[in-house]
């Protein structure tokens, strides 16, 4: 069985450390129980995959990933937290009693937002320390409201690019080099991410309804903003050009994109005002250090 999964990796690669990781695997799994081989097996061919497609962690590819998946869990939780906020907003302002409003709720309303708590608290279970289950529970709650859509079209304001959104945060959570995966860093610079992308849109939603502010939504604006500033910061911080975290950026923006699609009822100018903004971001950021590069 090794001999054939390390068969897996390219052959480049296979010339170079084959030999030593079929040492290596053969030794590491001759004395444990089968179910445990069989995992061991996974994991290996699970490698050789990531080496073969240059998603590993020494690859600029795999780095890239690393980058993002914090980031796209980070706003798969801001479209969610909004989704379930709105409707407590709701049904809190609402003249008609609460149990009321749940009986009378529809099966696939009250799915949607079972689905929408999944991904909130994967996301907050996955950037406060335990990846694995996080992202577990954050990706069945974006598989879940793929699947749903599939079935029932209205249930989301958003249309088809719902579906597609969430089926691309969750290629980019997965893609993530195991070895990668949890960064302390990274992950509260998301969790930073999540929270000013979410609460101001909370409060100004809350204010409208009341009365107390007399304008609508920002059309999702304001998360995809922090989100690209976030980018920006990084690339300040680590002194580089800008463009692999905006690139980054822009590989965890399906969520908010999808959200802006949604709070401008199937216009597309403000999906593409928050699309260009990571490019005008990046060129700012470019700029900078170029600056600070001529200064030093």
């Amino acid at each position: 069985m090794s001999e054939f999964l390390v068969r897996l990796y390219p052959a480049a690669y296979r010339a170079a450390h084959g030999q030593e990781i079929f040492d290596v695997h053969r030794e590491m799994t001759a004395d444990l129980p089968r179910p445990a081989r069989l995992r061991a097996d996974a994991d290996l061919a699970a490698h050789a995959l990531r080496v073969r497609l240059g998603l590993d962690s020494a690859s600029p590819a795999g780095r890239l990933f690393a980058l993002a998946a914090p980031f796209a869990l980070a706003a798969g939780a801001v479209d969610s937290g909004l989704h379930l906020t709105r409707w407590y907003t709701k049904l809190v302002l609402s003249p008609a009693p609460v149990w009321v409003q749940v009986s009378t709720m529809d099966g696939a309303g009250a799915l949607h937002l079972l689905l929408s708590l999944l991904v909130c608290v994967g996301a907050v279970i996955a950037l406060t320390g335990r990846w694995g289950l996080g992202v577990g529970v954050a990706v069945a709650g974006l598989l879940g409201t793929a699947a749903q859509w599939a079935f029932d079209a209205q249930v989301s304001d958003g249309g088809a690019i719902v579906p597609a959104a969430a089926l691309l945060t969750v290629g980019v959570v997965l893609a993530c080099p195991p070895d990668r995966r949890g960064d302390r860093r990274l992950s509260a610079a998301a969790g930073a991410v999540a929270a000013a992308g979410w609460f101001p849109v909370v409060v100004v939603n809350a204010g409208t309804y009341t009365g107390a502010f007399a304008v609508t939504t920002d059309y999702g604006a304001w998360p995809m903003l922090v989100l690209a500033f976030a980018g920006a910061a990084l690339a300040l911080r680590a002194r580089s050009s800008g463009l692999r975290e905006m690139g980054a950026m822009a590989m965890a923006s399906p969520s908010l994109v999808a959200h802006s699609y949604a709070n401008a009822w199937g216009n597309l100018w403000p999906v593409l005002g928050t699309l260009l903004l990571l490019s005008a971001v990046a060129a700012l950021t470019a700029s900078l250090q170029a600056v600070r590069r001529h200064r030093y």
